[in-house]
Protein backbone atom coordinates (compact mmCIF):
# COMPACT_ATOMS: atom_id res chain seq x y z
CA UNK A 1 0.00 0.00 0.00
CA UNK A 2 1.35 3.34 -0.79
CA UNK A 3 0.83 6.24 1.57
CA UNK A 4 1.06 10.18 1.13
CA UNK A 5 0.21 12.50 3.50
CA UNK A 6 -1.07 16.01 3.78
CA UNK A 7 0.72 17.88 5.94
CA UNK A 8 -1.57 20.48 7.56
CA UNK A 9 -1.33 21.75 11.09
CA UNK A 10 -5.45 21.91 11.50
CA UNK A 11 -6.46 18.78 9.82
CA UNK A 12 -3.48 16.49 8.41
CA UNK A 13 -4.80 13.47 6.98
CA UNK A 14 -3.58 10.32 4.82
CA UNK A 15 -4.24 9.30 1.20
CA UNK A 16 -4.09 5.46 0.51
CA UNK A 17 -3.84 3.68 -2.70
CA UNK A 18 -3.78 0.12 -3.36
CA UNK A 19 -6.01 -2.35 -4.02
CA UNK A 20 -8.92 -3.81 -1.98
CA UNK A 21 -8.98 -1.15 0.45
CA UNK A 22 -12.96 -0.62 -0.64
CA UNK A 23 -13.33 -3.66 2.20
CA UNK A 24 -10.71 -2.76 4.16
CA UNK A 25 -12.74 -0.87 7.41
CA UNK A 26 -10.39 -1.37 9.51
CA UNK A 27 -9.13 1.83 8.10
CA UNK A 28 -11.74 3.86 8.26
CA UNK A 29 -13.01 2.51 11.97
CA UNK A 30 -10.58 4.63 13.77
CA UNK A 31 -11.81 7.97 12.53
CA UNK A 32 -15.36 7.44 13.07
CA UNK A 33 -16.62 9.64 16.12
CA UNK A 34 -19.45 7.62 16.33
CA UNK A 35 -20.23 4.05 14.60
CA UNK A 36 -22.61 5.17 11.93
CA UNK A 37 -22.04 6.65 8.56
CA UNK A 38 -24.23 7.81 5.46
CA UNK A 39 -22.42 6.80 2.19
CA UNK A 40 -23.05 9.02 -0.71
CA UNK A 41 -22.88 7.68 -4.26
CA UNK A 42 -24.57 7.59 -7.39
CA UNK A 43 -26.76 5.29 -9.49
CA UNK A 44 -23.88 4.45 -11.50
CA UNK A 45 -21.50 3.44 -9.09
CA UNK A 46 -24.12 2.26 -6.05
CA UNK A 47 -24.79 -1.19 -8.03
CA UNK A 48 -20.91 -1.74 -8.50
CA UNK A 49 -19.35 -0.30 -4.96
CA UNK A 50 -21.68 -0.10 -2.32
CA UNK A 51 -23.27 -2.72 -1.48
CA UNK A 52 -19.33 -4.41 -0.77
CA UNK A 53 -18.66 -1.08 1.37
CA UNK A 54 -21.91 -0.69 3.19
CA UNK A 55 -21.53 -5.18 3.94
CA UNK A 56 -18.22 -4.23 5.29
CA UNK A 57 -18.77 -1.55 7.70
CA UNK A 58 -21.99 -2.99 9.75
CA UNK A 59 -20.09 -6.38 9.88
CA UNK A 60 -18.32 -4.37 12.40
CA UNK A 61 -20.88 -2.78 13.69
CA UNK A 62 -21.67 0.12 12.04
CA UNK A 63 -25.04 1.44 10.91
CA UNK A 64 -25.32 2.58 7.26
CA UNK A 65 -27.57 5.00 5.65
CA UNK A 66 -27.08 5.31 2.06
CA UNK A 67 -27.46 8.50 0.11
CA UNK A 68 -28.05 7.44 -3.93
CA UNK A 69 -27.44 10.47 -6.02
CA UNK A 70 -28.68 10.72 -9.91
CA UNK A 71 -24.91 10.55 -12.21
CA UNK A 72 -23.51 13.61 -14.13
CA UNK A 73 -21.83 16.72 -14.33
CA UNK A 74 -25.23 18.58 -15.21
CA UNK A 75 -26.45 17.32 -11.76
CA UNK A 76 -24.04 18.75 -9.46
CA UNK A 77 -26.31 21.51 -8.40
CA UNK A 78 -28.30 22.55 -5.57
CA UNK A 79 -31.24 20.52 -5.99
CA UNK A 80 -29.28 17.28 -6.06
CA UNK A 81 -27.47 19.14 -2.61
CA UNK A 82 -30.36 19.29 -1.26
CA UNK A 83 -30.93 15.76 -1.89
CA UNK A 84 -28.22 14.37 0.48
CA UNK A 85 -29.62 16.74 3.27
CA UNK A 86 -32.85 15.88 2.43
CA UNK A 87 -31.29 12.02 3.15
CA UNK A 88 -29.22 12.94 6.49
CA UNK A 89 -32.56 14.92 7.98
CA UNK A 90 -35.16 11.93 7.50
CA UNK A 91 -32.28 9.80 9.13
CA UNK A 92 -31.75 11.67 11.94
CA UNK A 93 -27.96 11.94 11.01
CA UNK A 94 -25.69 13.87 13.97
CA UNK A 95 -22.96 16.18 14.46
CA UNK A 96 -20.52 12.94 14.74
CA UNK A 97 -22.06 10.66 12.08
CA UNK A 98 -19.38 10.65 9.06
CA UNK A 99 -20.08 11.36 5.45
CA UNK A 100 -18.34 8.91 3.30
CA UNK A 101 -18.05 10.21 -0.72
CA UNK A 102 -18.43 6.81 -2.96
CA UNK A 103 -17.79 8.02 -6.36
CA UNK A 104 -16.07 10.64 -8.85
CA UNK A 105 -15.04 13.82 -8.47
CA UNK A 106 -19.15 15.25 -8.96
CA UNK A 107 -19.54 13.07 -5.83
CA UNK A 108 -16.68 13.85 -3.83
CA UNK A 109 -17.44 17.70 -4.56
CA UNK A 110 -20.98 17.40 -3.19
CA UNK A 111 -20.53 14.53 -0.19
CA UNK A 112 -17.52 17.59 1.04
CA UNK A 113 -19.75 20.61 0.68
CA UNK A 114 -22.72 18.88 2.20
CA UNK A 115 -19.95 17.67 5.17
CA UNK A 116 -18.70 21.37 5.22
CA UNK A 117 -22.41 22.58 5.88
CA UNK A 118 -24.60 20.11 7.80
CA UNK A 119 -25.08 20.87 11.31
CA UNK A 120 -22.24 23.30 10.28
CA UNK A 121 -19.69 20.61 9.98
CA UNK A 122 -19.49 16.79 9.90
CA UNK A 123 -16.31 14.31 9.23
CA UNK A 124 -16.23 13.12 5.62
CA UNK A 125 -14.02 10.41 4.32
CA UNK A 126 -13.42 10.09 0.48
CA UNK A 127 -13.31 6.77 -1.44
CA UNK A 128 -12.95 8.35 -5.21
CA UNK A 129 -13.75 5.72 -8.02
CA UNK A 130 -12.42 7.34 -11.30
CA UNK A 131 -8.56 8.47 -12.24
CA UNK A 132 -9.50 11.89 -12.19
CA UNK A 133 -10.64 12.04 -8.46
CA UNK A 134 -7.93 9.58 -6.64
CA UNK A 135 -5.20 11.53 -8.91
CA UNK A 136 -7.30 15.33 -8.33
CA UNK A 137 -10.41 16.11 -6.79
CA UNK A 138 -10.34 13.78 -3.44
CA UNK A 139 -7.40 15.61 -2.26
CA UNK A 140 -7.07 19.04 -0.87
CA UNK A 141 -10.61 19.88 0.31
CA UNK A 142 -11.96 21.78 -2.33
CA UNK A 143 -15.74 21.50 -2.87
CA UNK A 144 -18.28 22.80 -4.77
CA UNK A 145 -21.32 22.82 -7.00
CA UNK A 146 -22.03 24.55 -10.50
CA UNK A 147 -24.29 27.71 -11.06
CA UNK A 148 -25.34 28.17 -14.46
CA UNK A 149 -23.47 31.15 -14.44
CA UNK A 150 -19.95 29.40 -13.70
CA UNK A 151 -18.35 26.05 -12.55
CA UNK A 152 -17.27 25.78 -8.74
CA UNK A 153 -18.90 28.95 -7.93
CA UNK A 154 -20.59 27.82 -4.77
CA UNK A 155 -18.86 25.65 -2.19
CA UNK A 156 -15.82 25.62 0.81
CA UNK A 157 -12.50 24.36 1.54
CA UNK A 158 -13.18 21.19 3.82
CA UNK A 159 -10.99 19.26 4.24
CA UNK A 160 -11.17 15.27 4.43
CA UNK A 161 -10.20 12.54 7.14
CA UNK A 162 -8.99 9.93 5.00
CA UNK A 163 -8.27 9.49 1.16
CA UNK A 164 -9.17 5.65 -0.26
CA UNK A 165 -7.47 5.24 -3.82
CA UNK A 166 -8.76 1.51 -4.52
CA UNK A 167 -7.01 0.89 -7.80
CA UNK A 168 -9.65 -1.91 -8.33
CA UNK A 169 -12.37 0.85 -8.79
CA UNK A 170 -10.58 1.57 -12.10
CA UNK A 171 -11.06 -1.40 -13.69
CA UNK A 172 -14.72 -1.02 -14.24
CA UNK A 173 -14.10 2.90 -15.15
CA UNK A 174 -15.47 3.49 -18.84
CA UNK A 175 -12.34 4.11 -21.28
CA UNK A 176 -13.52 7.77 -21.86
CA UNK A 177 -13.64 8.86 -18.07
CA UNK A 178 -10.03 7.08 -17.57
CA UNK A 179 -9.00 8.95 -20.21
CA UNK A 180 -10.49 12.47 -18.87
CA UNK A 181 -8.78 11.53 -15.89
CA UNK A 182 -5.43 11.27 -17.88
CA UNK A 183 -5.66 14.97 -18.03
CA UNK A 184 -4.94 15.61 -14.13
CA UNK A 185 -2.49 13.05 -14.68
CA UNK A 186 -0.71 15.11 -17.87
CA UNK A 187 -1.25 18.33 -15.89
CA UNK A 188 0.97 17.50 -12.70
CA UNK A 189 3.83 17.39 -15.22
CA UNK A 190 3.31 20.38 -16.44
CA UNK A 191 2.64 22.20 -13.73
CA UNK A 192 6.27 21.78 -11.87
CA UNK A 193 7.56 17.87 -12.39
CA UNK A 194 9.00 18.06 -15.88
CA UNK A 195 10.53 14.60 -14.87
CA UNK A 196 7.22 13.26 -14.00
CA UNK A 197 5.83 14.27 -18.26
CA UNK A 198 8.93 12.55 -19.53
CA UNK A 199 8.01 9.60 -17.24
CA UNK A 200 4.56 10.00 -18.77
CA UNK A 201 5.68 10.47 -22.52
CA UNK A 202 7.63 6.79 -22.02
CA UNK A 203 4.53 4.94 -20.10
CA UNK A 204 1.71 6.99 -21.60
CA UNK A 205 1.25 3.18 -23.19
CA UNK A 206 1.15 1.08 -20.02
CA UNK A 207 -1.00 3.65 -18.31
CA UNK A 208 -3.56 3.56 -20.96
CA UNK A 209 -3.36 -0.46 -20.33
CA UNK A 210 -3.97 0.04 -16.87
CA UNK A 211 -1.08 -1.48 -15.68
CA UNK A 212 -1.42 -1.54 -11.66
CA UNK A 213 1.84 -0.82 -11.03
CA UNK A 214 2.27 1.84 -13.58
CA UNK A 215 -1.25 3.16 -12.27
CA UNK A 216 -0.12 3.18 -8.35
CA UNK A 217 3.35 5.03 -9.15
CA UNK A 218 1.44 7.48 -11.09
CA UNK A 219 -1.25 8.93 -8.65
CA UNK A 220 1.37 8.46 -6.18
CA UNK A 221 2.98 11.07 -7.94
CA UNK A 222 0.31 13.21 -8.29
CA UNK A 223 -0.80 13.07 -4.87
CA UNK A 224 2.47 13.39 -3.75
CA UNK A 225 2.64 17.02 -5.97
CA UNK A 226 -0.58 17.97 -4.87
CA UNK A 227 -0.32 17.46 -1.23
CA UNK A 228 3.23 19.47 -1.41
CA UNK A 229 1.14 22.35 -2.96
CA UNK A 230 -2.23 22.20 -0.59
CA UNK A 231 0.34 22.06 2.37
CA UNK A 232 1.89 25.35 1.53
CA UNK A 233 -1.45 27.21 0.06
CA UNK A 234 -4.59 25.47 1.24
CA UNK A 235 -7.00 28.12 0.91
CA UNK A 236 -5.34 29.34 -3.08
CA UNK A 237 -4.12 32.52 -2.33
CA UNK A 238 -1.07 32.04 -4.02
CA UNK A 239 0.94 29.29 -5.56
CA UNK A 240 -2.25 26.74 -5.60
CA UNK A 241 -3.70 28.50 -8.31
CA UNK A 242 -0.78 26.63 -10.68
CA UNK A 243 -3.29 23.36 -10.29
CA UNK A 244 -5.71 24.99 -11.98
CA UNK A 245 -4.10 24.79 -15.55
CA UNK A 246 -6.43 24.87 -18.30
CA UNK A 247 -8.93 25.71 -16.25
CA UNK A 248 -9.54 28.75 -16.96
CA UNK A 249 -10.64 28.06 -20.59
CA UNK A 250 -12.03 24.80 -19.40
CA UNK A 251 -14.24 25.95 -17.18
CA UNK A 252 -15.67 28.10 -19.39
CA UNK A 253 -16.14 25.26 -22.35
CA UNK A 254 -17.63 23.02 -19.73
CA UNK A 255 -20.08 26.25 -19.31
CA UNK A 256 -20.35 27.72 -22.43
CA UNK A 257 -21.21 24.05 -24.06
CA UNK A 258 -23.63 22.53 -21.22
CA UNK A 259 -22.04 20.84 -18.34
CA UNK A 260 -21.46 17.51 -19.31
CA UNK A 261 -21.50 17.75 -22.90
CA UNK A 262 -17.78 17.79 -22.59
CA UNK A 263 -16.32 15.50 -19.63
CA UNK A 264 -14.19 18.05 -16.73
CA UNK A 265 -11.22 16.30 -18.17
CA UNK A 266 -11.79 17.08 -21.76
CA UNK A 267 -12.39 20.57 -21.37
CA UNK A 268 -9.13 20.77 -19.38
CA UNK A 269 -6.99 19.12 -21.85
CA UNK A 270 -7.86 21.59 -24.56
CA UNK A 271 -7.42 23.84 -22.08
CA UNK A 272 -4.25 22.86 -20.94
CA UNK A 273 -2.92 23.33 -25.46
CA UNK A 274 -4.91 26.54 -25.75
CA UNK A 275 -2.91 27.23 -22.48
CA UNK A 276 0.17 26.00 -24.12
CA UNK A 277 -0.73 28.04 -27.62
CA UNK A 278 -0.93 31.52 -25.80
CA UNK A 279 2.42 30.35 -24.13
CA UNK A 280 4.12 29.98 -27.54
CA UNK A 281 2.80 33.43 -28.43
CA UNK A 282 4.13 35.19 -25.59
CA UNK A 283 7.85 33.83 -26.29
CA UNK A 284 7.91 30.95 -23.63
CA UNK A 285 6.79 27.74 -25.16
CA UNK A 286 8.94 26.83 -28.81
CA UNK A 287 7.04 24.37 -31.62
CA UNK A 288 8.48 21.22 -30.08
CA UNK A 289 7.83 21.48 -26.62
CA UNK A 290 3.50 22.30 -28.26
CA UNK A 291 4.24 19.06 -30.07
CA UNK A 292 5.00 16.89 -27.12
CA UNK A 293 1.99 18.21 -25.19
CA UNK A 294 -0.60 17.51 -27.89
CA UNK A 295 1.19 14.16 -28.71
CA UNK A 296 0.93 13.36 -25.07
CA UNK A 297 -2.78 14.67 -24.79
CA UNK A 298 -3.60 12.64 -27.82
CA UNK A 299 -2.23 9.63 -26.67
CA UNK A 300 -3.98 9.75 -23.77
CA UNK A 301 -7.44 10.08 -26.22
CA UNK A 302 -7.97 13.51 -25.15
CA UNK A 303 -9.23 16.51 -27.48
CA UNK A 304 -6.52 19.05 -28.32
CA UNK A 305 -8.55 21.08 -30.11
CA UNK A 306 -11.37 23.42 -28.49
CA UNK A 307 -14.73 24.17 -29.51
CA UNK A 308 -15.15 27.21 -31.25
CA UNK A 309 -17.40 29.87 -28.87
CA UNK A 310 -15.91 32.71 -29.89
CA UNK A 311 -13.73 35.08 -28.64
CA UNK A 312 -16.09 37.23 -26.66
CA UNK A 313 -18.26 34.36 -25.50
CA UNK A 314 -15.00 33.03 -24.07
CA UNK A 315 -14.65 36.25 -22.67
CA UNK A 316 -17.79 36.45 -20.26
CA UNK A 317 -17.61 32.75 -19.33
CA UNK A 318 -14.20 33.50 -18.21
CA UNK A 319 -14.57 36.56 -16.25
CA UNK A 320 -16.48 34.14 -14.05
CA UNK A 321 -13.54 32.82 -13.16
CA UNK A 322 -11.90 32.10 -9.20
CA UNK A 323 -8.90 33.28 -10.14
CA UNK A 324 -10.16 36.53 -11.76
CA UNK A 325 -8.41 39.72 -9.38
CA UNK A 326 -9.44 43.18 -9.64
CA UNK A 327 -11.55 42.95 -12.97
CA UNK A 328 -8.15 41.06 -14.81
CA UNK A 329 -8.09 37.38 -15.30
CA UNK A 330 -5.76 35.12 -14.74
CA UNK A 331 -4.40 32.74 -16.83
CA UNK A 332 -1.90 30.02 -15.97
CA UNK A 333 1.10 29.70 -18.29
CA UNK A 334 3.69 27.71 -19.22
CA UNK A 335 7.22 29.45 -19.27
CA UNK A 336 8.30 26.06 -20.32
CA UNK A 337 7.70 22.23 -19.90
CA UNK A 338 7.59 21.34 -16.30
CA UNK A 339 7.50 25.24 -15.19
CA UNK A 340 4.46 27.22 -14.60
CA UNK A 341 2.87 30.74 -13.63
CA UNK A 342 0.22 32.73 -13.28
CA UNK A 343 -0.08 35.77 -15.85
CA UNK A 344 -2.42 37.45 -17.83
CA UNK A 345 -3.21 37.73 -21.46
CA UNK A 346 -3.41 40.98 -23.47
CA UNK A 347 -6.73 40.58 -26.10
CA UNK A 348 -4.87 40.64 -28.74
CA UNK A 349 -2.72 37.28 -27.60
CA UNK A 350 -6.14 35.90 -26.25
CA UNK A 351 -7.86 36.33 -29.76
CA UNK A 352 -4.87 34.95 -31.91
CA UNK A 353 -4.63 32.05 -29.09
CA UNK A 354 -8.54 31.26 -29.41
CA UNK A 355 -7.86 31.46 -33.66
CA UNK A 356 -5.62 28.82 -33.30
CA UNK A 357 -6.30 26.66 -30.62
CA UNK A 358 -10.29 26.37 -31.47
CA UNK A 359 -12.00 24.63 -33.87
Amino acid sequence: MRTVKLDLDHAPYQILIDRGLLTQVDLILPLLPQPRVAIVTNETVAPLYLDPLRSALAARGVQVQAIVLPDGEVFKTWETLNLIFDGLLAARCERKTTLIALGGGVIGDMTGFAAAVYQRGVPFIQIPTTLLAQVDSSVGGKTAINHPLGKNMIGAFYQPRLVLADLDTLDTLPAREFSAGMAEVIKYGLIDDLFFFEWLEANIDRMMARDTGTLAWAIERCCQNKARIVAGDEKEQGQRALLNLGHTFGHAIESGLGYGAWLHGEAVAAGMMLAAVASEALGYLDAAAIERIRALLTRAGLPVVAPALGVERYLELMAQDKKVDAGTIKFILMRQLGQSYIGELDYATLTRTLQRGCA
